[in-house]
């Protein structure tokens, strides 16, 4: 069945039995007959009424009146053209506005719905005179509700009868929609194996066939990614042997041969010591992307952390004539692996040194925000990037100028290992160019309490 017809149908089913549940309710407890019965002896109540005032006084009027009273269970008020209660009697508020004609009788449609039901009758007697007779129906006499409250207890069965259809099929109509907001959350926090569960949704409408697309999606996205992952994690192992035997052979020839030829085998032992070096960084990025089984993890001290790597490229800093300045206004504590923290930071430390401007200062500052959140800034007095590009300095491969790569030695990896470490560490990193020239790379990590954990040594291996 179609969603249309789902809310359609289920809609009009709700209104009928609400409103067949009021009727039927409504119908046992007020029967309709009780006013049209009185309703047709008023002219002989009010006739009958008058005479007996006019033979007998006030007293025989009340006895006549009680006897009314005790066979319709009705009180009874007769007035004259002066608005007189010939009974001696002090009607109720609700009487005189109905004598008065400022409030609708049981006759109209109001006056059913109103608190109190009254009927008057008007009548002229052969002295001249003229006579009203209010009857009253008390609602005391008609059970708990009262036979006024009626339309109210229809009002409020309707209600809780239609409101718990609705709420079952808002129930029903939502689950999945919920199910696949869950879905994409986890999806888009990196677990590619977030499912929708289209294996619990039976229906064949557009919310059923949208949650196994969503998880034939899903498959499909966690099927390439992990191919991606595989392919590049192979092709690195595969290159490696390959670059070991180049090695060798290139050891052999340096023995062989004569000076004239070193200035061509630095060169190539120059561009195979990068390419094994990117072979390494594309391992380091195929485990970062599968997951992190194997990383061990351990309570590391960023503070130690961040002043050995400004110590160590400080000193290589000296060859531009630039320093490294730290700045660490708190103490941090972080759950992680120290190998992975040291080459994230160091590659974001090294990229800023080979960018900034000669003689200038690199800066490298970690603080907090508040008690949870580390923060490690570093900032150079480069260039910059063009603002477009600042969101593509972490993807793998990717280099603002090609000529300025070859220049530096760069391959477009080091940042993209960045972002996968600090994310591998429920962390983030964004970059963003400073007003006064140069870029700044901003790396937020979740830490701990200085104390809650046994300080580690920030040196390991990945």
């Amino acid at each position: 069945m179609r969603l249309f017809l789902k809310i359609f149908l289920s809609y009009w089913v709700a209104q009928a039995l609400f409103l067949v549940l009021a009727i039927l309710v409504t119908t046992a407890l007020r029967p309709s007959g009780d006013i049209a019965s009185v309703q047709s002896l008023e002219p002989e109540y009010l006739s009958e009424a008058v005479q007996q005032y006019q033979t007998g006084g006030t007293e025989a009027l009340r006895r006549y009146l009680r006897g009314i009273h005790e066979a319709h269970h009705v009180h009874s008020y007769v007035f004259d053209e002066h608005g007189t209660e010939l009974s001696g009697r002090k009607p109720p508020e609700w009487v005189e506005r109905v004598r008065t004609g400022k409030a609708s009788t049981a006759e109209s449609f109001w006056g059913r719905l109103g608190p109190e039901r009254l009927l008057r009758y008007y009548m002229s007697a052969p002295d001249g005179h003229q006579y009203t007779l209010v009857i009253d129906f008390p609602p005391e006499h008609h059970g708990p509700f009262g036979i006024h409250a009626v339309p109210g207890l229809g009002i409020i069965i309707a209600v809780i009868s239609s409101g718990l259809v609705c709420f079952f099929l808002a129930r029903y109509l939502t689950a999945p929609v919920v199910r696949l907001r869950e879905a994409t959350q986890r999806l888009a926090s990196g677990d590619l194996s977030a499912r929708a569960g289209a294996s619990q949704t039976t229906g064949h409408d557009e919310i059923a066939e949208l949650v196994r697309d969503f998880d034939a999606m899903a498959e499909r996205l966690q099927y390439l990614v992990n191919a991606q992952n595989r392919l590049l994690n192979d092709i690195s192992h595969e290159l490696r042997s390959p670059l070991a035997r180049l090695s060798v052979a290139l050891g052999l020839v340096r023995q062989r041969t004569g000076p004239e030829t070193q200035a061509t085998l630095d060169r190539i032992e120059q561009e195979s010591n990068r390419l094994n070096e990117m072979i390494g960084r594309l391992l380091t990025i195929a485990r970062l992307e599968n997951g992190k089984d194997g990383l061990q993890r351990l309570p590391v001290d960023l503070e130690q952390l961040v002043t050995e790597i400004a110590s160590d490229a400080n000193f290589e800093a000296q060859n531009r004539n630039c320093h490294v300045v730290v700045n660490t206004q708190s103490d941090a504590l972080v759950s992680g692996n120290p190998g992975l923290l040291r080459s994230a930071i160091e590659n974001v430390v090294r990229n800023a040194i080979r960018y900034t401007a000669e003689n200038t200062d690199v800066q490298v500052t970690l603080g907090r925000i508040g008690d949870n959140e580390a923060v490690i800034t570093v900032a150079d007095r480069g260039p910059g990037v063009p603002e477009s590009v600042l969101d593509k300095l972490f993807e793998p491969f990717y280099r603002i100028d090609d000529a300025r790569g070859r220049q530096t030695g760069g391959v477009g990896l080091g940042l993209a290992i960045v972002e996968r470490a600090v994310r591998f560490h429920g962390g983030s990193v964004k970059a963003s160019n400073r007003p006064e020239g140069g870029l700044v790379v901003e790396i937020h990590l979740p830490a701990q309490v200085v104390g809650t954990a046994e300080m580690t040594p920030a040196i390991s291996d990945l």
